[in-house]
C-alpha cells in the first residue's frame, strides 16, 4: 500500500513554523482497513497518546497497542505549539494545597523532573528537537503593575514549598545579562523549562513508537467509541482499553467535549534576525520568556534564530474547533505589538510565518489523569496550554494505571483512578460559556490597555485590575 498526501486542500507544511522546518515527507501512513483485535486502541497521535504507547510498550513488550489518528501524527497542538516544555501543571497549587509539606515537596520535583526526563528519552532514541534547558523568564516588562503581581506570585510559590533553587527574583541588571526588553522591572527566574522545536518532537515520538512496534494508523478517524470497541470509517478495532487522547478536539468524541472545551493560542514567527539583532536581545541559552500580562504570552528564540511569540486565542461558540488558522491581520499585528513592546527594534520585522491551534481546557482548569477500570478507559488531559511537558507525565501516569502500578505518580491528586468519565465536572451549557469567556477577556484586554497607557490614572489602574482579578476568579 503506497503512503498518500494528506488533504490536498491544506498543504500539511502550512500548519506551523515547525511543521514547515522538518526535512521528512508529510505524507500519511496508511489507514486502518481491517478490524483489529488490541489490548489497548490509542485515539490521536499526538503528545498524550504517543508518550502512553511508548511507556506501555517498554514496561510491557507484549501489549498489541495499536494508535489511530484522523489526520497525522502532530497534526494538532503538537505540531503548533509554542516549544515550553514546562516541568509544570496548570494550576498546580491548588491541586498540591491539600497536601502535606513532604508530600508537596515530592509532587514537586516530579513535575520538576519532567524536562530531564524528556531529554533521556531524546538521548536513548536518538530524537533531535533543538532541545536546549535554558529555563524560563516571566518578565515585568511592560508596565510597574506587573512587578508587584509577580513579587505576590513568588510570595505564594515560597509558600507553597519552592525554594530559590525552583523560582527567583531577577533585579533588572540581572534580568539583562539574560534578556534585554525595553522597559524592565524585574523577573522570575525558573530553571525548570526548556524549549524545543514541537514538530520534531512528536514526529520523533512516533518514529521510536513504531520502532517497538507499535502500529499508528493515520487518516482513521474514531466515529465512534464505547468501552471495548472504537469504529473508524473502513474497520472496527475491539480492544480492552481505550484511550482517548484527543485533548483540544473532545467535542470530536462525545461525551468528552462537556467536559473539555477547545479554546484557541495563535503564534507568529519572525523571520531569521541576524547575530547583532540577538545580541541587543539576548537568550543565548534557549531560555523561554513571557511578559507576564493577562494576555497570556509566550515566546522564544528558535535554532534558527527566529522570534516565535503567541498570544491567548479565543473561544468558539459551543465549543466549535478553529479549523481555519490562516490569521487575519488584526491577529497578526496584536501580536507584533506585544512583542514590540518589549523590543522595539523589532517593530517592523518581517513575519514569515502565523498560526494557531485548538488546545484542551478542562472545567475548573483542572487538568486529570483517569482511569475506569470497570470500563476500561484511561484518559489525561486539561493541560490548558501548558501540556508539552504535562503530556509526558500523562503518558507515564496512564502507562501506570493501565499496567495496574501503584507508584508516586498514581497517587498525585490529580490522577482519579477508578473513576468514570462522568467524575469530571462539565462545563455549563451555552450560552453561559461564551459570555462568560467573553467577559473574562475584555476584562484582561481593558486592564491590559489601561496599564499600558502611562497616562492613565491612578484610580483606573486600580479599577482595570481589581475587575480584572474578580473576572479571574470565575475561572477557578
Amino acid at each position: 500500500m503506497t503512503d498518500v498526501e494528506l488533504n490536498p486542500m491544506q498543504p500539511l507544511r502550512t500548519l506551523s513554523l515547525w511543521m514547515d522546518q522538518l526535512d521528512e515527507p508529510l505524507c500519511a501512513r496508511p489507514a486502518l482497513r481491517e478490524n483489529l483485535d488490541a489490548d489497548v486502541c490509542i485515539i490521536g497521535a499526538g503528545y498524550t497518546g504517543l508518550w502512553t504507547a511508548y511507556y506501555l510498550k517498554r514496561q510491557a513488550p507484549q501489549l498489541n497497542i495499536a494508535v489511530i489518528d484522523a489526520n497525522i501524527a502532530g497534526f494538532g497542538a503538537s505540531g503548533r505549539n509554542g516549544g515550553w516544555l514546562m516541568g509544570n501543571l496548570l494550576g498546580e497549587d491548588r491541586l498540591l494545597a491539600t497536601l502535606s509539606p513532604q508530600q508537596r515537596r515530592a509532587s514537586i520535583d516530579l513535575l520538576h523532573g519532567i524536562p530531564d526526563e524528556v531529554h533521556s528519552v531524546l538521548q536513548r532514541e536518538g530524537i533531535e528537537c533543538d532541545y536546549r534547558k535554558g529555563g524560563v523568564l516571566y518578565c515585568a516588562a511592560r508596565y510597574p503593575e506587573q512587578e508587584r503581581s509577580l513579587r505576590a506570585y513568588l510570595d505564594d510559590l515560597y509558600r507553597q514549598g519552592m525554594t530559590e533553587d525552583d523560582y527567583r527574583w531577577l533585579r533588572p541588571e540581572q534580568l539583562d545579562a539574560q534578556l534585554r526588553v525595553s522597559n524592565a522591572f524585574g523577573a522570575i527566574y525558573s530553571p525548570h523549562t526548556a524549549t524545543i522545536q514541537p514538530a520534531k518532537l512528536v514526529r520523533g515520538l512516533a518514529r521510536a513508537v513504531e520502532a517497538l512496534g507499535v502500529p499508528i494508523y493515520e487518516n482513521t478517524p474514531a466515529i465512534d467509541w464505547q468501552p471495548g470497541e472504537v469504529r473508524t470509517p473502513l474497520a472496527r478495532i475491539r480492544c480492552q482499553w481505550v484511550v482517548p487522547a484527543v485533548e483540544g478536539y473532545a467535542a470530536s468524541l462525545p461525551p468528552l467535549g462537556k467536559h473539555q472545551l477547545p479554546v484557541q493560542s495563535l503564534l507568529v514567527a519572525t523571520e531569521p534576525l541576524p547575530e547583532s539583532t540577538w545580541e541587543q536581545i539576548g537568550l543565548s541559552q534557549g531560555q523561554a520568556f513571557s511578559e507576564s500580562s493577562r494576555q497570556v504570552t509566550y515566546g522564544q528564540r528558535t535554532a534558527d534564530n527566529r522570534l516565535v511569540f503567541g498570544a491567548r486565542g479565543g473561544y468558539r461558540f459551543g465549543g466549535r474547533l478553529r479549523e481555519n488558522f490562516n490569521l487575519d491581520e488584526h491577529e497578526i499585528e496584536l501580536r507584533r505589538y506585544l512583542f514590540s513592546e518589549l523590543f522595539p527594534q523589532l517593530k517592523h520585522v518581517r513575519i514569515t510565518h502565523s498560526w494557531g491551534g485548538n488546545l484542551g481546557m478542562a472545567r475548573r482548569f483542572r487538568p486529570h489523569m483517569l482511569c475506569d477500570r470497570q470500563r476500561g478507559i484511561a484518559l489525561a488531559g486539561g493541560y490548558g496550554g501548558e501540556g508539552v511537558g504535562a503530556t509526558n507525565l500523562g503518558g507515564r501516569t496512564l502507562a501506570a494505571l493501565i499496567l495496574n502500578q501503584h507508584n508516586e505518580m498514581t497517587a498525585q491528586p490529580w490522577v482519579l483512578d477508578n473513576r468514570p468519565v462522568s467524575s469530571l465536572a462539565s462545563w455549563p451549557p451555552e450560552p453561559c460559556r461564551w459570555l462568560g469567556y467573553n467577559a473574562i477577556i475584555q476584562s484582561f484586554v481593558h486592564e491590559d490597555r489601561t496599564l499600558a497607557n502611562p497616562a492613565s490614572a491612578p484610580w483606573r489602574r486600580r479599577l482595570a485590575s481589581s475587575l480584572a482579578d474578580f473576572m479571574e476568579g470565575f475561572m477557578h
